[in-house]
């Protein structure tokens, strides 16, 4: 009995953590972890906690206005200067009532947006796709395990709101039965005062479950971009490049180096040679110089190149075995001859400037 295995399942299979690059890419997309529910719950806590601190103050200026209203224009002639006039004046005392409200529910959102997420601009994340409106993956969306977990959260938050706001009013339930008995003015502070109560306390509630909420957002969107071991490798080629081509870019880098180096051949002053296997170029100039420095090196087919040409540029060669290989591997084209091969070095261009004497 023989069990085949697919490798190029286990290949496929999202194992891998996805990379920075991944994640940045996701992100442009729009595709973060982020939960609603931490928008609904600073939204609800920013605009209750501000009820509590100007309450009165909102509730005066209804009054007021409530007041007004009743004394002075219900007699008022109904003429088109008088219905415009009312219109903007009414517009505007409302927008001073509730524009605070709206502005403290506006820092409430982009605060808990910001939290989340910090500062992200997705375009693609609103184009127009024509995948969004596919009968097929709208059907998928609303029966998966996602939409189910969905509707269990959006259950358990609803019971717990439901208990918590029953609970105050059952607390209040004797000042509540009351309220016949109370001016219009107490009975509606009364009830604007157990309502921001228990906003304060919903809003509570759901930033305590929107921080689990958003827990499971961050756990699901990990696993939602996470990468089978392929897509990294694929990601890897993408970004250090192919590696054919990588390295037919090193050959040719090393073949402009080379070109570059054997240009500078024919300014040596000598070639110290192995007599085959190694070969250093060598300058010096005593005005701009102080030591000898290596123009060229090589080590078999590049040492007798290099040979060649300071052969043909009239370029002395001395053959020296040890010192050929000890500026070989000591040095590095550019270098200054070291200290402890000084003497050996000025030996052989003594040498060449008393054959370059000869010839003149």
């Amino acid at each position: 009995m023989y069990i085949t295995v697919d490798l190029q399942f286990f290949s496929q299979e999202k194992t891998e953590k996805a990379t920075p690059k991944k994640r940045k890419e996701s992100r442009n997309k729009g595709q973060v972890a982020k939960s609603t529910d931490v928008n609904t719950a600073f939204i609800l806590l920013f605009v209750f906690l501000f009820l509590w601190f100007i309450g009165s103050f909102a509730a005066e200026q209804l009054f007021t206005l409530s007041q007004f209203t009743f004394e002075n224009l219900l007699m008022t002639e109904l003429t088109e200067e008088n219905v415009q006039a009312l219109f903007l004046d009414l517009t505007y005392q409302v927008v001073m009532i509730v524009g605070p409200i709206m502005f403290v529910a506006m820092i409430g959102a982009i605060l808990s947006n910001y939290m989340q997420v910090g500062f992200l601009v997705a375009p693609e994340a609103i184009k127009m796709k024509l995948s969004k409106i596919d009968p097929i993956k709208g059907f998928k969306r609303i029966y998966s395990v996602r939409a189910l977990v969905e509707f269990l959260k959006s259950m358990l938050k609803i019971s717990l709101v439901g208990l918590v706001t029953f609970t105050i009013i059952w607390v209040y339930m004797d000042d509540i039965l009351k309220l016949s008995l109370y001016s219009v003015g107490e009975g509606v502070r009364m009830i604007g005062t157990l309502t921001v109560m228990m906003g304060l306390a919903v809003a509570l509630l759901l930033v305590f479950l929107s921080i689990l909420d958003y827990m499971y957002q961050k756990y699901d969107h990990e696993k939602n971009i996470k990468m089978s071991k392929q897509d990294v490798k694929d990601e890897h080629k993408k970004t250090e490049g192919d590696p054919l081509i990588k390295s037919k870019v090193k050959e040719k880098q090393r073949q402009m180096a080379m070109s570059r180096m054997m240009q500078e051949v024919p300014k040596a002053d000598v070639v110290i040679t192995n007599p085959t296997h190694y070969a250093v170029a060598l300058q010096y100039d005593e005005g701009d110089m102080q030591a000898p420095t290596v123009m060229a090196k090589g080590v078999d087919y590049v040492a007798l190149k290099l040979i060649g040409i300071a052969k043909h540029h009239n370029v002395v060669t001395v053959e020296n075995r040890p010192l050929a290989r000890a500026l070989y591997s000591q040095t590095e084209i550019g270098d200054e001859v070291p200290e402890d091969l000084f003497k050996a070095v000025a030996e052989v261009l003594a040498y060449v400037y008393q054959i370059q004497r000869k010839v003149k």
